[in-house]
């Protein structure tokens, strides 16, 4: 079929049809209450060892130096796929044959001179007026017509919404990011965005925009103004000035009742809260909005004061509970920190108590931080949440004593506020649980959750004495370059060094990327003049950059962020005992663990007899009613097939590339496919351009 018959095809379809197929994978993570569940059989439990890669999409433009990552979760309807590319181009692909129709390049060819950060999923929106893609990049939020990968010109500006705008404040020159796609509810467009989680960031309130005009119809703000709920728990201007409390991992529907529910993290800075005394509501919280109008209808908060980073990092599952034999329309929420909240999802009631836990005062000036922390009580925890000296490495001694090390200089308690000493965090700033979110069986009744078991340490410096450049890298640069400016230090592995970058750039080249971000890193357009020469100056000799800025320091805090590491050991693998990266399945019902399996496993240790370690892993599970769960995610680059009752591997596969994503499904002809993006580019692996497809010739 050539692209005119099959874009014809597609519009015929699109203008007389409002539904969309059981065949199809036409939400974010497989539905708007997020399962990653369809209800598919012809891959299943008996035949999946059969599974054989029959077709592979490249776009070919990764970064050849690593450092791009495809974390897009398809979308697949009537036959079509659509996904992005590592540089954020859109495009259609025959579903059954990875051939593509069409391509859409938000950037036309300028892609590096941007920074983009990634996509992980679009909104496809069917109407009898014609059907839209409704995805973004960055700060802007594009209408594309499905059928020839065009925008639609009556939506926003000739197709385009500015996503800065509309937010109560300037912040033209601030970091804003819709990484992840909101929820689409009868015309409207429910989203969130990424923040800067340093000084000088957006606000993160959620709004609703028209799908066919593009027009804010109601917003929510996640920092109350005057006289709205939850304004006292700030400061009373931070409205005017506070940033953060952003729902950057998405959002879940429940359609039947009117309700989005909306994940929050941290209100920003991430790391030292004094100038937001309170609780900070609705920062780290779940909101049930009316998502007809955003209003609140309830709201659970799980860190309060967050000092910790701890953002809510995947939208919450919508589940049905059996609890003394009545059925409970439910809510489960993962956490980095490796908790479960569990909620009614019409009343906001914990489904079983959670209790108010004392922990330690802060020592940092002017920081007020909370005297308790929520923590469930009967629902189990899916990671390790505590450190004991059982947990050292016992791979070598090297190993062993490294860690022991580590440790005993550094604090650790759970919930333990940062200070001037090294802080251990665990789990680490990547989870516990992660974007990719669970997967959940409606008809078990059974939650799967993949997740990281690293420990991490933070501290913080005093301000005094740091010149501006120092300061500016400590508030800027310092979360993905590192304290020693050699990167691979932040929440985005393969970061380059910069230690002697005189060597391999110009003033110049530095200024434009400062200015404009290139590849993951944003742009700081945000700095004044005088902030962006004293980095420059600081970056190309650290040692003698000119100490007469130190006057014109402009960081609002008494302290800078001192900077975090992963604890890897000097063999380069995790200064803890394995699993470092763990599948659990929990029996929602009995509020017990069924079955808990490494996840992952690096060759080279395997060799020596280590077996069992699993790895760090991005990306989540995907489950059918073939008794089958379907996950890549993991850094030795295979995807492969559990065992939904056992946790036993069924089947796995070498991909061109990590799979840090999660994989989609679906039905052509009566042939089920499974789809995944190779994308790697984190954790020191190779990027990639390709999506692989699966099924059962």
């Amino acid at each position: 079929m050539n692209r005119i018959i099959f874009s014809l095809f597609i519009l015929t379809v699109c203008t007389i049809k409002n539904e969309f197929s059981i065949n199809d994978w036409a939400y974010y993570r497989g539905d708007n209450s997020v399962s990653h569940f369809k209800p598919f059989d012809l891959i299943n439990k008996d035949n999946v060892h059969k599974l054989t890669k029959v077709w592979e999409y490249k776009s070919s433009d990764h970064d050849l130096e690593n450092r791009s990552q495809i974390q897009c979760n398809p979308l697949i309807i009537d036959g079509v796929l659509f996904g992005t590319s590592a540089k954020m181009k859109l495009f259609a692909l025959n579903a059954s044959n990875g051939s593509l129709i069409w391509e859409f390049d938000p950037y036309d060819g300028m892609f590096s001179s941007h920074g983009t950060g990634v996509n992980r999923g679009l909104n496809y929106f069917r109407h009898s007026s014609g059907d839209r893609i409704l995805y973004a990049t960055y700060s802007k939020l594009y209408a594309v017509n499905p059928s020839n990968g065009k925008l639609i010109q009556s939506f926003g500006e000739n197709g385009i919404v500015d996503l800065k705008e509309g937010l109560g404040r300037n912040v033209d020159s601030l970091l804003l990011a819709a990484n992840t796609p909101g929820v689409i509810f009868k015309n409207l467009l429910i989203l969130g965005h990424r923040a800067s989680e340093s000084t000088g960031a957006v606000p993160g309130h959620i709004r609703a925009f028209n799908v066919f005009s593009g027009k804010i119809e109601w917003i929510f703000h996640t920092i109350p103004y005057p006289g709205e709920y939850g304004y006292d728990t700030w400061p009373e201007d931070a409205y005017l000035r506070s940033g953060g409390a952003n729902a950057w991992a998405g959002l879940s529907l429940d359609e039947k009742n009117q309700i989005v529910y909306v994940p929050t993290g941290s209100a920003a800075f991430d790391y030292y809260g004094g100038d937001r005394k309170g609780k900070n509501l609705f920062a780290n919280s779940i909101i049930a909005l009316n998502a007809n109008n955003g209003k609140r209808i309830w709201h659970y908060q799980t860190i309060h004061h967050d000092i910790w980073d701890r953002d809510l990092p995947a939208a919450p599952n919508l589940v049905t509970i059996t609890k003394d034999n009545k059925n409970i329309d439910a809510l489960a929420q993962i956490t980095k920190s490796g908790y479960l909240f569990v909620f009614d999802r019409k009343t906001g009631e914990p489904i079983y108590p959670i209790k108010e836990k004392k922990v330690p005062k802060s020592s940092l000036i002017g920081e007020f931080s909370w005297p308790t922390q929520p923590v469930p009580t009967i629902y189990p925890s899916f990671s390790r949440i505590n450190l004991s000296d059982d947990d050292y490495p016992i791979r070598s001694k090297e190993a062993r004593e490294y860690a022991k090390r580590v440790w005993e200089s550094s604090k650790y308690e759970e919930f333990l506020p940062l200070s001037l000493s090294e802080t251990i965090l665990f789990p680490g700033l990547d989870g516990g649980g992660e974007w990719g979110g669970a997967a959940y069986n409606p008809n078990s009744g059974i939650i799967f959750i993949n997740s990281n078991e690293m420990p991490w340490s933070l501290k913080m410096n005093k301000k005094v004495g740091l010149t501006l450049g120092k300061t500016v890298y400590n508030s800027g640069c310092m979360i993905c370059h590192g304290e020693d400016l050699k990167g691979n230090l932040g929440v985005y592995s393969n970061i380059p060094s910069l230690v002697n970058i005189k060597d391999r750039m110009t003033n110049k080249s530095l200024e434009e990327i400062i200015l404009n971000g290139k590849g993951i890193m944003p742009s700081f357009s945000n700095l004044s003049n005088d902030e962006i020469n004293a980095i420059i100056n600081y970056l190309i000799d650290p040692e003698t950059e000119n100490s007469t800025y130190e006057k014109m320091n402009s960081w609002p805090y008494p302290y800078v962020f001192g900077g975090f590491k992963k604890h890897y050991a000097p063999d380069g693998y995790p200064a803890i005992k394995p699993p470092w990266g763990q599948l659990t399945a929990i029996d929602l019902n009995k509020a017990s663990i069924l079955w808990q399996i490494p996840l992952g496993q690096h060759d080279d240790l395997k060799k020596l007899g280590l077996i069992e370690t699993g790895t760090e892993n991005y990306g989540g599970p995907l489950v059918t009613s073939g008794g089958i769960l379907i996950i890549a995610a993991t850094m030795d680059e295979k995807i492969r097939a559990f065992d939904q009752n056992t946790g036993e591997l069924l089947w796995e596969d070498k991909l061109p590339a990590a799979g840090y994503a999660t994989p989609s499904t679906y039905i052509i002809d009566d042939k089920q496919y499974i789809v995944i993006a190779c994308g790697g580019g984190k954790l020191n692996t190779k990027s990639g351009s390709s999506y692989v497809a699966y099924s059962i010739n």
